[in-house]
């Protein structure tokens, strides 16, 4: 059985209720909910929360919320893994067998079905641990500056100066979308960036962290304008 955990607590302080604000018409969790039903890869799938609101939201877009996630997993200092651990610890004491689980985050507005499907079939056939998304830096890391307390600048890496960019090494991070994993790996909490991941790599015009109003000012830019070249593709 394939099962989808959407982590979502209620105490997010950057940006209030951030998991329910309405972003471009519908609850932000609401298309994370959507794109996992959608992808046809799970035989559940569930959000993790502690909030009342937030699963009276979650049910009326199609997840289950079999549990209210304990207190002691949901402040600001607990990580993910613990939660899904959780999360799979619950759902595999009621008789139920899992062999692969994905994470999805709530404020993952561009993820989509088949992004999903690409992670479920990068897992099932690679062996690795994980699966999850990544998307390339736009500007290369190896010629990143520092600034100093006096504002003054140094080179991370001063070798490579004069280094052309295009002969310098891409450079990829967490896209902040989907974590797929195999149930032992999650419950064992292994480590996600090692080499036993396998990368599912996103176009950069498709990722944007959401943790600050001007996060989410910029998102929905980006999802309208999405949205606009969709209809005009279609017509």
């Amino acid at each position: 059985m394939r099962l989808a955990v959407i982590p979502a607590r209620g105490g997010s302080k950057r940006i209030p209720r951030k998991n329910i604000k309405m972003f471009c018409g519908k609850p932000m969790i609401a298309w994370s909910i959507e794109a996992a039903l959608a992808s046809g890869c799970f035989d559940k799938v569930i959000v993790s929360t502690d909030d009342d609101e937030i699963v009276a939201v979650a049910r009326a877009w199609g997840a289950e919320v079999p549990f209210v996630r304990p207190k002691s997993l949901a402040d600001d200092h607990t990580g993910t893994l613990p939660v899904i651990r959780h999360a799979i610890e619950f759902i595999q004491s009621t008789g139920v067998t899992l062999d692969q689980v994905c994470c999805i985050y709530a404020t993952a507005p561009f993820v989509t079905p088949r992004d999903l499907q690409s992670g479920c079939e990068a897992l099932s056939q690679s062996g690795a641990s994980y699966a999850f998304s990544i998307a390339s830096y736009a500007f290369p890391i190896q010629r990143a500056i520092r600034l100093d307390a006096k504002g003054r600048v140094s080179m991370f890496q001063s070798e490579h100066f004069a280094t052309r960019s295009q002969d310098l090494e891409d450079a990829y991070h967490d896209a902040g979308q989907f974590y797929w994993g195999k149930t032992s790996a999650w419950k064992a909490e292994l480590p996600l960036f090692t080499q036993d991941s396998i990368g599912i790599s996103l176009p950069r015009h498709r990722v944007q962290d959401i943790d600050t109003p001007e996060d989410w000012e910029r998102a929905e830019w980006m999802f309208r304008a999405m949205q606009v070249q969709a209809l005009e593709t279609r017509e």
